[in-house]
C-alpha cells in the first residue's frame, strides 16, 4: 500500500463525503511540502512551511472541504493561501477558487506547486485576505484556513451568496473551534463545531 493510499483509508474513518475524499486522492502533496518533509508528505499531520506557517493536516482539509459541501459550480474564496495545498483540494471540488495570502514569499511557492500539479482554476492574490474579495463576491464558499478572531467573520459572511457557506476555525477564551456559517432566507446561521489548532489569521499592519 502507497503512503497515498494509507493516508487515504485513514481519512476515510472521519471523512464520508466521497467527492472530498476522491479529491484528496487527486492532489499530490509532496509538490506543496517543503523539500526536507517530502518523505512525510502523506502523513496524517501539519507540516512546517515558510514564513513560520504550516500545511495544514489532510484530516482537517478533508473535514472542512466537507462542511462546505462544495458543487462543482461553485465559486470559492480561500483566505490564507499558505502551500497552496488546500487550494489544491477545493479546485478539485468546484469551479474556482480565489486564494488570498499575505506572504508574498507563499503565495509564489503555492503558485510554482499548483503549476507543477496541473491546477489551473485558481487566482492566487497577495493582500489583507481577512477584508475578503469584494470585486469578485459574492462566493457560493468561503475557507479560512488560520485562526481568526470573531469580528473577522461579518465581513466575510456579508461576501456570501445566498446559502452560501464559510468555513473558519474562530480563536477565542484560550481555545480554536471551527464554525460554519451559512446564509440563509432569515439571515447568517452559525454553527459551532470540533475543536482545532491552527496558526494566527495575520492581518497587515
Amino acid at each position: 500500500m502507497s503512503a497515498r493510499e494509507a493516508l487515504l483509508r485513514e481519512l476515510r474513518a472521519v471523512i464520508a463525503d466521497p467527492r472530498v475524499l476522491d479529491a484528496i486522492g487527486r492532489v499530490p502533496r509532496e509538490h506543496f511540502v517543503s523539500g526536507g518533509d517530502r518523505r512525510s508528505a502523506y502523513a496524517n499531520r501539519a507540516l512546517p512551511i515558510a514564513c513560520g506557517q504550516t500545511i495544514s493536516q489532510p484530516l482537517v482539509v478533508g473535514r472542512m472541504c466537507e462542511l462546505l459541501e462544495l458543487r462543482d459550480t461553485d465559486r470559492v474564496l480561500e483566505v490564507g493561501t499558505g502551500s497552496g495545498y488546500h487550494a489544491a483540494v477545493l479546485a478539485q471540488l468546484a469551479r474556482h477558487v480565489w486564494t488570498i495570502e499575505t506572504h508574498a514569499e507563499l503565495s509564489r511557492s503555492a503558485a510554482a506547486a499548483l503549476g507543477i500539479a496541473g491546477i489551473e482554476n485558481v487566482t492566487l492574490l497577495v493582500g489583507d485576505g481577512s477584508a475578503g474579495l469584494p470585486d469578485e463576491a459574492p462566493f457560493d464558499a468561503i475557507c479560512v484556513t488560520a485562526a481568526a478572531p470573531p469580528d473577522a467573520l461579518p465581513p466575510l459572511e456579508a461576501q456570501l451568496a445566498p446559502g452560501g457557506r464559510l468555513v473558519a476555525p474562530v480563536a477565542g477564551d484560550g481555545a480554536e473551534r471551527l464554525v460554519r456559517s451559512r446564509l440563509a432566507s432569515s439571515g447568517v446561521v452559525r454553527d459551532e463545531l470540533e475543536p482545532v489548532r491552527f496558526v494566527p489569521l495575520v492581518r497587515p499592519g
